[in-house]
This record gives structure tokens, sequence and C-alpha cells, in this order.
């Protein structure tokens, strides 16, 4: 008989979305999978997760054993992730949770983010959506409380900001990696045989706000060892472009790539950056951006003070420094009077991605549960 589990979010599971919060539950659905789960799953707006709620319900009524439900939370709170953002379905989804919870079926939710209740939310969200969205952040945290036997968090610190649920059983489970033995065979032939006398940074992400990279950009245009090339969306690149026209000399490239077509720029590469100034938000943050770093065994420059910072410092895999000028610029002096030291962190990337690869998450969510599901 084929395992089975039950994947849950409240929301489209959009094939193509490029957002973290789309890719991390495609890549952890399709773990699940590679780890030998049959998966049923619940997604989509409330109509259609009405009605792959109402086959599963059938299927347990019926004796199928499922060995655990994983949900992940969405941006939105989950009463209001109707496209029109009103209540309409208020009791679908901890409905089911309570009918699976009835039915010993243990429940595991990732949540992905307390960004609500930093004062930048404040700040970027009308008042009237605000005085709807926040209730219902509150309720979620209530029902988890009652309803999960884990509430997954993308690092422990994120239980400093959640008092509403000190009850619950919390674990880490940040994002994974991808293995590829032909790109990791690759970077590794690259960093034995490098001959480049630069130091070639990349950098993928946003370019404005939280995501400001003016001093890195500041700090390059100025070196004659080191290059950067940037990859960000074309629409914001347009809008910000303005704030880094002083600094973008020839050893700066900015491009606009994604899925596949970024593989050449990371091969290029010999170190990726995490670098922002550090904040309370960052404190407990973790990038998905980081973990894809991660897969391409590229070692990381990351901000010291951040959890992304702790996470690159614990694993040796890059150095984790304060976000001001002098210190990064103390960084490439050193990287290019001890270039061997980008070997010397390739090689324990190595190592760390084989323990922080999508099938591990997975693993961990079936003993995590499985566990659970035995002592009850």
């Amino acid at each position: 008989m084929s395992k089975k589990c039950i994947f849950h979010i409240p929301n489209k599971l959009d094939a193509n979305g490029k957002s973290g919060s789309q890719i991390r539950p495609r890549k952890m659905k399709k773990a699940l999978e590679d780890i030998g789960y049959e998966v049923d799953e619940i997604q989509g707006n409330a109509k259609e997760r009405k009605k792959a709620i109402k086959k599963v319900k059938e299927k347990i009524r019926k004796g199928v054993r499922y060995d655990f439900l994983y949900s992940e939370s969405s941006t939105m709170p989950t009463l209001l992730t109707e496209k029109h953002h009103m209540p309409t379905y208020p009791f679908l989804d901890f409905g089911f949770f309570k009918f699976c919870r009835k039915h010993g079926i243990p429940i595991g939710l990732f949540y992905r983010d307390v960004y609500w209740k930093f004062d930048i939310y404040l700040k970027t969200v009308p008042f009237y959506q605000r005085m709807f969205s926040i209730p219902m952040y509150k309720y979620d945290l209530k029902k988890y409380n009652r309803l999960l036997d884990i509430l997954y968090l993308p690092s422990l610190h994120m239980q400093d900001y959640l008092p509403e649920c000190r009850t619950i059983y919390t674990k880490a489970l940040p994002p994974g990696a991808v293995y590829s033995k032909d790109l990791t065979e690759d970077k590794h032939n690259y960093y034995k045989k490098r001959i480049s006398n630069k130091i070639r940074l990349f950098y993928v992400g946003g370019v404005s706000g939280l995501y400001d990279i003016v001093m890195i950009l500041q700090t390059v245009c100025g070196r004659k060892d080191t290059e950067i090339t940037v990859c960000c969306k074309q629409n914001e690149w347009e809008s910000e472009k303005d704030r880094y026209q002083d600094y973008l000399t020839d050893n700066i490239k900015i491009v606009h790539a994604s899925g596949k077509d970024l593989e050449k720029y990371y091969m290029w590469a010999d170190i990726c950056c995490c670098y922002f100034e550090a904040s309370e938000y960052r404190d407990m943050a973790v990038p998905i951006k980081l973990f894809e770093y991660i897969g391409h065994t590229t070692p990381i420059i990351a901000s010291a003070g951040t959890e992304a910072g702790r996470l690159v410092e614990q694993a040796d895999i890059g150095w984790a420094i304060p976000y001001r000028e002098q210190n990064f610029t103390k960084l490439l002096d050193h990287i290019a009077a001890n270039p061997n030291e980008l070997l010397e962190k390739h090689m324990n990337m190595l190592g760390c991605l084989e323990q922080n690869t999508w099938e591990k998450r997975a693993l961990q969510i079936r003993d995590d549960l499985m566990n659970k599901g035995k002592k009850s």
C-alpha cells in the first residue's frame, strides 16, 4: 500500500508563480512526492478547496489512512484569501482541520510570516484594510493554537513574536535547496580551476525598500578587482534605476532573468550576496534565496545580526559581517588576498547542501508528524 498524506494551502497554487509564497509550497509538495507519498492536494479558491475537501473526507470515512496533513499558510489571513478578500467561507479550512483531528490525523502547518506585526505593515497597508486583516491574522493564530500538532516557523526566533501560540509545539522548518548533481559537479570544477583574478559577485532579488542595494553597488563601482551582476525584475528596475544611476560603471551588470536562465550567472559567480541592513524583521526572517544560493554551492556574504547571517556563520559557508561599507570593503580586500577561501567555503557548501534539500524538509515533516500521531 502506498503512503498517503494531505497537502493543504488556502489559496491557488500557481505553477508559474515566482514569489517565495508560491515557490515554497510547490517545492514542499514535490518533495513529499519524492520521498514516496501519494499526495492529495487541497488548494485553489474556496469553491475548489471545498470540492477537494469533500473528496478527502469521503475517502477518510471509507477507511483511507492518511499519515498526516501538512499545510502552508497564505501571506493573507486564511479567511481573506478569496479575490474579493471577504470571509465568505468562514468554516471551510479550519472545519476541515477539525475533521482531520477528530479522525486522528496529525496536523502540521508552516506559518509563513509575521510581517503584519511590524511597523512597516502599519505604514504600507491602509487603515481600512488593517481593520479587517489584523483581527483575521489573530483569528488564524487562535485556531492554530487549538487545532495543530506542530506549528512550523522559518526560524525559532519567530516564536518571540507569537505569544498567542506558546502552548503549541513549534519547530523550525526553513526553506530547502534543490540538489543537482550536474550543477554541483560543474560548480566544483569551477572553483578548482578558477582563473579569474576578479571577485565575481551575484545578487538575485528586489532592489527597493527592504532590499536596497545602493551600498553594495557604491562599494563595487569603485573597485577594479570586483564585479557584480544584479538580477531583478525589469519593472522594478525601471522604477528604481534613477537611485542607482551614479554607480552603474562597467563592472556592474543588470540583468532580468529567471528559472534556468539564471544558471549561467550562478556558474559565473564566486560569491552570492544576501547582504542587507540588519533589522528586527530580518532577525528572524529566512530568505528563500539563501537556500537557492546553497543549492548552487556558491559562498554567501550575509549580514551579521540576521538569521541568514547566523546560518551562514554556523555552517561556515561564507561570511557574516556588519552592514557597513567599511566592513564590506575590508572583506573584499581579504578575499582578494586569500582567494583559496572561496574553494574552502564551497567545500563546506557541499555538506550543507546535503542536509538542507527539500527532501530533507519533507522527511522532517514525516518524522515529526508520524511521531506525534503515535503519541496521540
